[in-house]
């Protein structure tokens, strides 16, 4: 590999670290000092997920670096940090790879037991036991300081750490220290002497730069894009590229108004003074002596280089574009296109004396003047495309997928770089050993800006695959979330009190619990004792707008916060078996909190803190209960109702019999509604049976066939028989299928009702007329969950995918 900064995108795949710290050592003083990339994450498995469904990431697997890396980092595999994790990555005098991981030790952070063909044995150190693992013939080192937990591929490194000789210097301290845990990961990085950071330019002189001695990005990895963003810093005395703007205020990068709409890449420089700019360039890169002083660059603010189909053209940007054109000499043109004249530059080699590094072997022979704009090219023709498109408005800044891009980007930057999807290409062949043509056709812009500000630089950096304008009355397909193990419950939408949007919550195989963004990305990953029955709810236990998520499996009660960390006095823990879903009260929307657990033919009443309410005297039914207690209220009145047996039960909040219903009922498999004030359900053979508050008994026989299903809202009931669906007396024929249970949906004053076949795996929809939703059945794989999601007006709709993928589609 041409640089160490390529080993990241694989080496995160297989490792993670924390930075807590504690009494003693905090991650940071462990990290090696001859470490030149530190990867950070405070959540690995949302970084695992990110890079696995990363569709560029997906391609840069296709290079033979990664498939090596993936041997050397299979030892990885086995570590389970379950907090924030630190990956350093080092080449030694071979060029071969060294590398540690560090984290916070708990009992299972390296499971030996689960892992075949291991061998251990302990190696002697001075001060610690360290052991030496190999696994498929891959060897590792470990040990625990102080409650950090350290292994690396290399014995040297790993005594160095535990003896104290680490020291990592106070600037990279600093500069660790501003890293965002919210991101995917972060990535901090030191030059000794060799560039080590990305190479981003266009230019191979410029790559081959020192650009700075510091970087730290922020990255957020989401299906098909990769946001960054963080901070570039050079000491006053390195020959580094971006001290050449120390003193300088960055300007607006305006030369994509210029730029034709297929420019492959361009770089943009900006700067407020260019006499200090000059002198900084002249500082770190001394000029010959015999430099020609000139006048004519004395009112620039941007100049830079334009690609575009293997033509090259050089450009400025004045604040006295007069005075620059008489200073070039534009007297006499050598001819005119679309009323604008072509001059001869009779010194080209002018701009390289004055702009290198930034701009080498310039030959441009000719200019022309659009605005503002000095534009120099050796191809004439080249320079009455870039006319052209100035003049019939299709430039690159015309572009919707240029613009797009830009909404992530400051306008002002002291060095913008832009590239599409063929010069991204050309960028990531740079940055690995192979040549390789990608299919990128998706990515038409990527960017990265540097913003100088004091003494160091703000970076952005975005890759974003375009997507066409929504068109409305559609639906587009938002992004695809896999995990690692297929999906054990559905998913399912909680708010999010932070941002008052909506995260997806969804369990695996494995009995993990996730909590996803909107957009894809893992918050965390939580180990459960069992399934989850039924529905997750939140409850806000402080009263203070923070919203927890509460639900029960078989054998626990669950309160977890927004970090999913357990509340205190929780899981509750039962050994009898908990046989229905949590069913949580909150009668006087107080949130004054009851959890209501069913163990057969029992109910357990629990306050908010996980204490049991005594209030409550319901002791044992006489039958096993069959459905998840619900609560009504009508009027002033609280009801709790259930079935069990051949009875309807209905309570008061204490327990107590409220309506006594005395006739026996042949229940369906359907829970209990309220419908129109009455207490509403069905019987196995299709008739509808409702009780109202007095306790009287009505019946219709809908003529529903076994397997029937029901559900209703205060006044809108819906049934599901074989093929034939129901809303509100109104009939919709179906394929004949396997349908989950129907669901309405009330949003922004509108009923939706769904269903979905999950033979032929489409996902139907209609309003409350059953009239199907324009553009409907979609592909999905179980049941659905539809809300507005996010900031806009537009509704989502959330499913299953794939047996370990979730879709978020977008009803535009």
């Amino acid at each position: 590999m041409k640089h160490l900064f390529a080993f990241f995108m694989f080496a995160v795949l297989f490792s993670s670290c924390d930075n807590n710290s504690n009494k003693a050592k905090k991650l940071v003083d462990l990290i090696p000092s001859n470490a030149t990339l530190v990867i950070k994450s405070k959540n690995i498995e949302g970084l695992k997920s990110g890079l696995k469904s990363n569709t560029l990431i997906d391609k840069l697997s296709s290079y033979s670096e990664f498939k090596n890396l993936e041997q050397n980092f299979k030892p990885l595999d086995y570590f389970n940090p379950n907090s924030d994790v630190l990956i350093c990555l080092n080449k030694d005098a071979n060029d071969s790879l060294e590398f540690s991981v560090i984290s916070r030790f708990h009992k299972d952070i390296f499971k030996t037991d689960s892992i075949p063909n291991i061998i251990s044995e302990t190696v002697s150190s001075k001060t610690k036991s360290i052991t030496k693992s190999t696994i498929n013939n891959k060897i590792i080192y470990s040990a625990i300081v102080d409650s950090i937990f350290i292994a690396s591929n290399r014995l040297k490194i790993l005594e160095s750490s535990i003896e104290n000789n680490n020291t990592v210097d106070d600037e990279f301290r600093k500069i660790y220290s501003t890293t965002d845990n919210s991101k995917t990961f972060s990535i901090i990085s030191k030059s000794k002497g060799q560039n080590y950071f990305p190479k981003a330019f266009v230019s191979d002189s410029l790559n081959n730069l020192q650009f700075s001695n510091y970087l730290m990005l922020d990255v957020d990895v989401l299906q098909d894009d990769i946001l960054s963003n963080g901070i570039t810093k050079a000491t006053d005395s390195s020959q580094s590229l971006i001290n050449s703007f120390k003193g300088t205020f960055p300007q607006e990068n305006l030369i994509s108004k210029i730029s034709p709409k297929d420019t492959d890449a361009f770089v943009s420089y900006t700067f407020n003074d260019i006499k200090i700019f000059k002198e900084n360039l002249d500082k770190f890169y001394p000029k010959d002596s015999t430099e020609i002083e000139t006048e004519i660059f004395d009112n620039i603010i941007e100049v830079g280089t334009l690609y575009s189909n293997n033509k090259t053209a050089v450009f400025f940007n004045s604040l006295d574009p007069t005075t620059t054109a008489s200073n070039l000499d534009t007297s006499n043109p050598i001819e005119t296109y679309r009323d604008i004249d072509v001059y001869e530059f009779k010194s080209p080699e002018l701009i390289s004396n004055y702009f290198s590094p930034l701009i080498t072997n310039s030959s441009a022979s000719n200019f022309v003047k659009i605005e503002d704009f000095f534009v120099f090219s050796n191809d004439i023709d080249f320079l009455k495309e870039i006319i052209s498109n100035y003049q019939n408005n299709t430039t690159l800044f015309e572009q919707d997928h240029y613009s797009r891009i830009m909404q992530n980007l400051s306008d002002e930057a002291s060095i913008l770089i832009y590239g599409n999807a063929s010069r991204l290409n050309t960028v990531l062949n740079t940055n690995f050993s192979e040549e390789k043509t990608l299919d990128l056709s998706g990515y038409q812009s990527s960017a990265i800006q540097y913003i100088y500000d004091t003494d160091f630089a703000h970076v952005n950096a975005i890759i974003k695959k375009h997507k066409a304008k929504r068109i409305s009355n559609s639906i587009s397909e938002e992004t695809t979330i896999t995990l690692e193990d297929d999906l054990l419950t559905n998913p399912q939408l909680v708010t999010n009190h932070t941002n008052n949007q909506k995260d997806i919550v969804v369990q695996d195989v494995k009995n993990n619990l996730y909590l996803i963004s909107n957009d894809g990305k893992i918050y965390w990953k939580k180990q459960l004792e069992g399934k989850i029955l039924g529905t997750i709810e939140q409850i806000d236990s402080y009263k203070n707008g923070r919203l927890q998520l509460v639900f029960a499996t078989s054998n626990r009660v669950y309160v977890l916060d927004r970090n999913g960390k357990d509340v205190s006095g929780f899981p509750l823990k039962f050994n009898d078996q908990i046989t229905q879903p949590l069913s949580v009260f909150d009668y006087d929307k107080k949130k004054n909190y009851r959890l209501l657990v069913t163990q057969g033919k029992s109910l357990l009443m629990y306050d908010k803190d996980g204490k049991i309410v005594k209030g409550f005297t319901y002791k044992k039914a006489p039958s096993t209960i069959n459905t998840q207690p619900q609560h009504f209220r009508i009027g002033n009145k609280d009801y709790i109702v259930f079935s069990q047996g051949k009875k309807l039960e209905i309570l008061d909040r204490t327990g107590k019999t409220r309506v006594k219903a005395s006739t026996d009922i042949d229940f369906s498999n359907n829970n209990i509604y309220l419908y129109n004030n009455k207490f509403t359900t069905t019987t196995n053979n299709g008739v509808l049976i409702q009780i109202d508050q007095n306790g009287k008994f009505s019946s219709a026989n809908l003529n529903l066939k076994e397997n029937h299903k029901l559900t209703t809202t205060s006044k809108t009931l819906v049934t599901l028989s074989e093929n034939k669906l129901d809303i509100k007396s109104k009939t919709v024929e179906l394929d004949y299928g396997e349908y989950t249970e129907p669901q309405i949906f009330y949003i922004y004053d509108k009923i939706y009702v769904t269903t979905t076949d999950l033979q032929s795996k489409k996902i139907y929809l209609f309003d409350s007329q059953a009239k199907s939703i324009a553009n409907f059945p979609i592909y999905g794989n179980s049941a659905i969950v539809l809300d507005n999601i996010d900031k806009d007006r537009n509704l989502e709709v959330v499913t299953k995918g794939d047996t370990n993928s979730i879709i978020l589609y977008q009803i535009n």
